[in-house]
């Protein structure tokens, strides 16, 4: 084992609240407004933050495959500025998203919240979305837009027409998305103040929209709790979600943070996720948010359980920072905590999972419903 891999979570929290410091834009203007105040020039403090740039961050070229471009408040600091982050922080391109629900300022409250659980109040789902981010999308310059891989998002996954929002979506923002998001079903304090039923994956929505995906190889991007918060002794909603698995194995599915969440744990969870990408070859996974922290870099056994797993499944994993739109200066930090696992990686596998599996996942997809472009299977009869 890598002998860096020992002091993992402490090299971690450290890296991140050096940059962090380092990097938050209201600290760098407060801090070029004392400089230029005592010695009349920022030179010196540009200077240093520049080193600094150099010396943390990222170590390998990745392509961020977990980016939320607004928050739950629909604020964001939008693409131009997201640029200006990756080019920071030695990230390539990213997949981009947003929020499917709207956090409520309630009337109730004296301060407008920024995230779902700053209180108690509800969310709901909010259809402006996907055209605001595909006319911003739409803005970029050619070379800009090659960067980035948009998914749509917005509708109500329990809803059994939703599938027609999407195909509308796709016909009428053409060139623009390569598969279909994060659909949030189960999410722990989400699920709870999201208005209507609580959304789940074995439903007759989700078939359509699984249906539609297998027709053409589009990816589909998953967030379903393994389990729920009180239920820590086995995987409560894995029959949910493996029974859309065995339904449609043509579907290219994503498990968003491998499906884990706050305060979830589940037994055996290296062993799980094995098993999964074992039975269904057309799995992928994306260590985001928590997943990495607090499932895979909890201590030395499990680091080395996670490296045997990525490395045995080299072409279905992908890494991503989980950020959201009023935050995007958090990505230099966030995928920074990825060094040490990385370097313990082989060469190979660690391009497949820093770049090459989100490019051939992603970019492989764009255009295909606007053209038509239908995948042929082989009927039963035709299989000698």
């Amino acid at each position: 084992m890598n002998t860096s891999m020992t002091i993992l979570k402490k090299s971690l929290n450290k890296t991140n609240k050096k940059i962090l410091w380092a990097i938050n834009p209201n600290f760098i203007e407060k801090k070029i407004k004392n400089e230029v105040k005592k010695n009349k020039t920022k030179t010196v403090f540009l200077e240093k933050l520049e080193k600094l740039e150099k010396s943390i961050g990222p170590k390998y070229p990745i392509v961020d495959a977990h980016v939320h471009i607004v928050d739950f408040l629909w604020e964001t600091e939008w693409l131009k500025n997201l640029l200006y982050y990756m080019n920071k922080s030695n990230i390539d391109k990213a997949v981009i998203f947003w929020t499917s629900v709207k956090k409520i300022w309630s009337e109730n409250e004296r301060e407008r919240p920024e995230y779902y659980l700053d209180d108690d109040n509800g969310c709901y789902y909010d259809s402006s979305t996907d055209t605001t981010v595909a006319n911003e999308y739409n803005k970029l310059s050619k070379s800009d837009k090659d960067r980035f891989f948009p998914l749509m998002c917005w509708f109500n996954p329990m809803d059994i027409d939703a599938i027609n929002y999407i195909k509308r979506t796709f016909k009428y923002n053409p060139g623009v998305f390569c598969g279909i998001w994060e659909i949030l079903y189960r999410h722990d304090d989400l699920t709870f103040q999201t208005q209507w039923e609580a959304p789940r994956m074995n439903t007759k929505a989700t078939s359509k929209i699984l249906e539609f995906a297998s027709k053409y190889d589009l990816p589909v991007m998953i967030h379903n709790n393994i389990t729920s918060p009180g239920v820590s002794d086995y995987p409560k909603y894995l029959h949910e979600m493996e029974s859309m698995l065995m339904e449609y194995p043509k579907a290219k599915i994503v498990f968003a943070h491998c499906w884990a969440s706050r305060r979830l744990n589940a037994p055996y969870y290296a062993k799980m996720i094995d098993r999964l990408l074992s039975e269904y070859p057309r799995l992928y996974v994306d260590y985001s948010w928590v997943v990495f922290d607090d499932i895979i870099s909890i201590n030395n056994v499990s680091v080395d359980e996670w490296l045997a797993l990525t490395e045995k499944f080299s072409t279905r994993v992908m890494i991503g920072s989980d950020i959201l739109g009023n935050g995007f200066y958090k990505i230099w930090a966030t995928n920074s905590r990825f060094n040490n696992f990385l370097d313990a990686l082989s060469p190979e596998t660690r391009e497949k999972v820093c770049r090459t599996n989100a490019i051939n996942l992603y970019q492989n997809a764009r255009n295909k419903v606007e053209n038509w472009f239908e995948i042929k299977y082989p009927k039963l009869s035709e299989i000698k």
